[in-house]
């Protein structure tokens, strides 16, 4: 096992657990790295949130390695998204409870998949209002958790590949559908879900949420939290010098 260097930086790459924020997942590995040299604090940062209700590819950075936060989470995301069409939430996923259904017995396996290729290329997106883009100073998660509506103005992104992969009934006359999505750096699956939903004359909300790929780094590379702690307790370290703990 070779010598990890967390004060000259190391890149992570864990699945990220269900339920778990991206800080949780931070803030763990932070303390085995901080108990392991022995210090008190070290930087460590991560390339792209991912949802508490969503898990897998997180790329997590330590010391001098966090200035390139902003180039590894640059790279194209691959993500499988499940989503329940007939029915829509505030959070457009099951952070809130379900708001309002549609009906679904116009909707077809061929309907979906020929909507899902009118989202292919350069669109438009409006944000969730449950996100963590801030207003005025505001982040528009606190806001609409109060009830209130954030103006989110809409985002040029794209869509690389979006294909479908499954199809199903469900009960109440809703339908499951499982997509695949390569797509740029900020795009939210879970406002493709709502508009979606909007195109095929319905409603849709996301259910399940994976991220399989971000740049060149798959699922498959990716350690759980527990084997990244697991390996930073065991492996052998550069230990810091008295100064470096602070290292940026």
């Amino acid at each position: 096992m070779r010598q990890l260097d967390f004060i000259e930086g190391e890149i992570l790459y864990i699945d990220k657990p269900l339920g778990w924020t991206s800080f949780d997942a931070v803030k763990r590995i932070r303390g085995a790295i901080t108990r392991r040299l022995k210090v008190k604090k070290i930087k460590v940062g991560h390339a792209g949130t991912l949802d508490p209700l969503a898990t897998g590819v997180m790329i997590v950075t330590t010391g001098r390695a966090t200035k390139r936060i902003e180039e590894l989470q640059a790279g194209v995301k691959e993500y499988i998204a499940t989503l329940e069409i007939g029915a829509t939430t505030p959070s457009f996923d099951l952070e809130s409870t379900v708001d309002a259904v549609y009906p679904t017995e116009h909707i077809t396996a061929d309907s979906v998949a020929a909507v899902l290729e009118t989202f292919k290329g350069r669109i438009e997106q409006v944000p969730p209002a449950f996100s963590a883009i801030k207003i005025d100073g505001k982040r528009a998660y606190n806001m609409a958790r109060k009830g209130q509506t954030p103006e989110l103005k809409p985002k040029i992104l794209v869509i690389d590949e979006i294909e479908l992969l499954e199809y199903d009934p469900l009960p109440e006359g809703r339908k499951k559908a499982v997509i695949r999505v390569v797509c740029s750096k900020g795009t939210y699956i879970r406002a493709l879900a709502r508009d979606i939903g909007l195109a095929l004359n319905s409603g849709a909300h996301l259910t399940a949420l994976q991220r399989t790929r971000v740049g060149d780094t798959t699922l498959a590379e990716c350690m759980s939290v527990k084997e990244v702690a697991d390996m930073i307790a065991r492996a052998p370290v550069v230990m810091p010098e008295k100064d470096e703990s602070d290292a940026s």
